[in-house]
């Protein structure tokens, strides 16, 4: 049974696929390929937040003066929950992101169903989802680690993009709306195909239904820059037809090559032109049972991402207008991974069920090697990376849909393999460890022994994610760190300072004759790894992994 065919009070299918849901959000969540906090952009996020929050914290820390969170509600809510509830940010940002991690699995399980698939398929298709994918080139996740806005909004996209495959289009239009609350550029691409599609011929009561899912996402558009208009804080201004001068660009390139087309190379370009053929392929394999609305979608969102590299070349590398590295126009390649993932698991169900076993484990491998692919050296390295276990897991889903279509007794057994071993087997083989969180110590004995509006500096660091895991467990400010940097994007005043003082204090190399300057630079203490002992110079504290001096 699919999803569209629970009506008439029929509880039951709805909370077998809940549950289903839910189990491939833990699965995620917790096994593969799981979450993160303070390994990435919650470095920057949280100091924001805690500024926000308390006037007080932060008083001389260069990120938490120079928030760009006035067009989201990112903020808003974070700040709201953590009063309604007494947690830390933490967790009501992880809170966050375990819903709308359920929330875009649900989104491809129904967008699944529009394509006519089993329930059991559909939940299939949903979990080798659940598993993420890299995006090169750009360098983000189709399902983000850490709790951020981005991540938020690509996955109510998708929740978006499956109610209106079938046909939801209010529901749709609330989803979207949130997605862009979160994180506007985001979901730009929904809102392009979705008023293509409202464009497109019709029945008259149809189109009257497409026009209501626009009214909250209208609704959307004026309340976000109604929380602009009320932001806390003191947002920079942005110059909307500005042009990106020299020394921004230089900055901008150096710290943030991924938002640059050319520099992508051209491994990048190839690898999402070859999975756009594919998913036109498969969308052609697949196109005759499904709706209108999901081939719409379906051809429409990859095509958005296409364009969406010169795009980005034109308007940001020829034109260089300054809002292009915060739009960042060229993510949208992301719904071309995302949905060629999707197409490719359709395309081998239904090869499946015609009885082309090979073709099915063929598109199989094309869905498993997605979430694999975790080098950012291009298309020409997964061969290398995939080994044997997309193979594996191509096979054992092929046979899942062979005993699904062959009325086998052993079809559900083998079908709830295919759907678990994935998360353990892909964990076993490919999963990271997780850097070491080295600065606990550290970060509490600067919490309870320093001033408030201490600040620190790690000149050994280099560009290392350490100096920003203190940042946020101390609540003390850092003069510079190469992950704060991160901001340059966004605010020209702060990727100017930004670079002043990378440069300032030699690019994270260790310079000791610097030492007697700190002070005038505004630095209290520096940090440096035991390896890199003053001798003669006594410590404030040291602990086995840091020694810190004052200047």
């Amino acid at each position: 049974m699919t999803a569209s065919g629970c009506r008439g009070g029929q509880t039951g299918p709805y909370l077998w696929i809940g549950g289903a849901i839910l189990a491939l959000t833990l699965l995620s969540f917790f096994q593969f390929p799981g979450h993160t906090w303070l390994r990435s952009d919650t470095q920057i996020y949280l100091p924001i937040l805690e500024r926000l929050s308390d006037p007080s914290a932060f008083s001389r820390e260069l990120l938490a003066q120079h928030p760009h969170v006035s067009f989201t509600v990112y903020d808003e809510a974070a700040l709201a929950l953590r009063r309604l509830t007494g947690l830390d940010f933490e967790r009501v940002l992880e809170a966050q992101q375990f819903l709308c991690r359920a929330l875009g699995i649900l989104g491809i399980f129904l967008l699944a169903t529009a394509l006519r698939l089993s329930t059991r398929m559909a939940l299939l298709a949903a979990a080798i989802f659940s598993l993420g994918a890299f995006i090169g080139g750009p360098t983000v996740l189709a399902i983000e680690f850490e709790p951020v806005p981005r991540g938020f909004a690509i996955l109510l996209l998708l929740l978006a993009v499956g109610l209106a495959a079938n046909g939801r289009y209010l529901g749709a239009g609330i989803a979207a709306a949130a997605g862009f609350l979160y994180h506007a550029p985001s979901v730009l691409p929904f809102f392009i195909v979705y008023f293509a599609l409202m464009l497109s011929p019709s029945e008259a009561a149809v189109r009257r239904r497409r026009i209501w899912g626009l009214v909250p996402m209208l609704a959307g558009v004026v309340l976000l820059f109604l929380l602009h208009f009320f932001q806390a804080g003191a947002p920079e201004a942005q110059p909307v037809l500005g042009r990106i001068d020299p020394e921004l660009e230089r900055i901008q390139r150096l710290r943030a090559p991924y938002v640059w087309v050319s520099l992508w190379g051209p491994g990048w370009v190839c690898h999402y032109l070859f999975l756009w053929a594919a998913s036109l392929v498969a969308l052609w394999r697949v196109r005759k049972p499904a709706s209108r609305e999901a081939c719409f979608f379906l051809a429409g969102l990859p095509l958005v991402g296409v364009l969406a590299m010169p795009a980005s070349w034109l308007l940001l590398e020829k034109c260089k207008w300054i809002l292009m590295p915060q739009i960042q126009t060229a993510r949208a390649v992301l719904l071309i991974t995302v949905l060629a993932g999707l197409l490719a698991s359709a395309a081998a169900v239904n090869a499946g069920r015609q009885g082309r076993w090979w073709e099915s484990a063929s598109w199989f491998l094309i869905a498993f090697a997605i979430p694999i692919n975790t080098l950012a050296g291009g298309p020409l390295d997964i061969l290398r990376e995939l080994g044997w276990t997309a193979p594996a897991c191509a096979l054992l889903a092929a046979l899942a849909v062979r005993a699904e279509s062959s009325g086998r007794r052993w079809a559900l057994p083998a079908w709830a393999a295919a759907v678990l071993v994935p998360f353990f087997l892909i964990a076993a083989v490919h999963k990271a460890a997780a850097p070491p969180d080295d600065v606990a110590g550290l970060a509490a004995w600067a919490r309870s022994a320093t001033p408030r509006d201490a600040v620190f500096l790690f000149p050994d660091a280099a560009r290392d994610l350490y100096p920003g895991v203190f940042r946020a467990r101390s609540l003390r400010a850092v003069y510079v760190d190469w992950k704060g940097g991160g901001q340059v994007n966004f605010l020209g005043s702060f990727a100017l300072e930004w670079w002043a003082r990378w440069q300032r204090v030699g690019a994270g190399r260790f310079d000791p004759r610097q030492v007697a300057a700190y002070p005038g630079w505004g630095i209290h203490y520096f940090v440096l790894q035991r390896a890199h002992r003053l001798p003669g110079r006594a410590t404030v504290f040291e602990d086995s992994e840091f020694l810190v001096y004052r200047p």
